[in-house]
């Protein structure tokens, strides 16, 4: 069978791994780059290909066990992709003490699965990383499209963003207020994370949409947006996130297929696997 990272089978079944994986190949909505519902297949290839030891921490994250628990394939439309990813991490969330992850596809593909862990897990707080603010209360005539993303977690819980540099003018009256940590601050604000911290507290979702990051370490996104987020001090947020708060879920989404994807692909690889060893080291209980 086929495994994540092609770890051990005794390390992948749903009895052995505190991680769960969902991976959800679905681009019916992206206006720009297509190409994101090969994303999980270019993530789990790529996986494949790291070393397994994780030097910053000193460990070897996978022995928690990941289990790949399927793939969400309804693409019929918009609002039923949503209802499925609903309905399966409102299914693997009944596997207690488990972290809940999701690899997609588009950034709609968020939208279900923040909706369960919302229901699961009280005062949560989703902390965004995004190129774009994704606040449309609905566009292109769906409240399931990529546009629209954290619009439903803004209403029910304490969002928090981190990278935006682009958006409409229609989305200025939604920003969190207080919340919103655009990256033209970031880049001349040495005390931006312990910001972002201040923010973040509790129960946590974490989106990561690549296009966060700047283009000249994941160029291979729907929409690429100069100015964005480096490695290190992301991964750092990141580790004092998980540090600070109770991580329950994290998804990372919009890979997209293209002749240079491979940086990309690999870049979210190693994103994933940190957010593990983060997860080992902070939430081993």
């Amino acid at each position: 069978m086929r495994t994540y990272a092609g770890i051990p089978e005794e390390n992948a079944t749903l009895e052995n791994s505190k991680v769960m994986l969902v991976t959800v190949p679905y681009d019916g909505t992206s206006t720009w780059g297509k190409g994101a519902d090969k994303g999980p297949e270019l993530f789990l290839n790529a996986s494949e290909n790291m070393e397994l030891y994780d030097i910053e921490t000193g460990t070897e994250p996978f022995l928690d066990g990941v289990y790949l628990a399927g793939e969400v394939s309804e693409n019929s439309t918009p609002e039923a992709m949503t209802e499925a990813v609903y309905q399966k991490t409102k299914e693997l969330l009944n596997n207690e003490g488990k972290v809940f992850t999701l690899f997609g596809g588009e950034h709609s593909v968020s939208i279900g699965s923040i909706r369960a862990v919302g229901e699961k897990f009280e005062n949560l707080t989703v902390l965004q990383l995004d190129a774009h603010t994704d606040l449309r209360p609905e566009f292109h005539g769906s409240t399931s499209n990529h546009a629209c993303a954290v619009f439903e977690a803004n209403q029910k819980h304490n969002l928090v963003q981190v990278g935006i540099r682009s958006m409409d003018a229609e989305e200025a009256e939604y920003l969190p207020e207080g919340r919103v940590f655009f990256a033209h601050e970031i880049a001349t604000n040495d005390n931006w994370i312990e910001d972002v911290l201040e923010k973040v507290s509790g129960n946590v979702y974490i989106t990561i949409d690549l296009d966060a990051f700047d283009p000249s370490i994941a160029p291979s996104t729907g929409t690429p947006e100069p100015g964005g987020l480096q490695w290190y001090p992301t991964l750092e947020l990141l580790r004092r996130v998980f540090e600070k708060c109770n991580v329950v879920a994290f998804d990372i989404v919009e890979l997209m297929d293209s002749p240079m994807a491979k940086p990309t692909a690999f870049l979210a690889a190693k994103l994933y696997y940190k957010m593990l060893a983060y997860n080992h080291i902070y939430n081993n209980n």
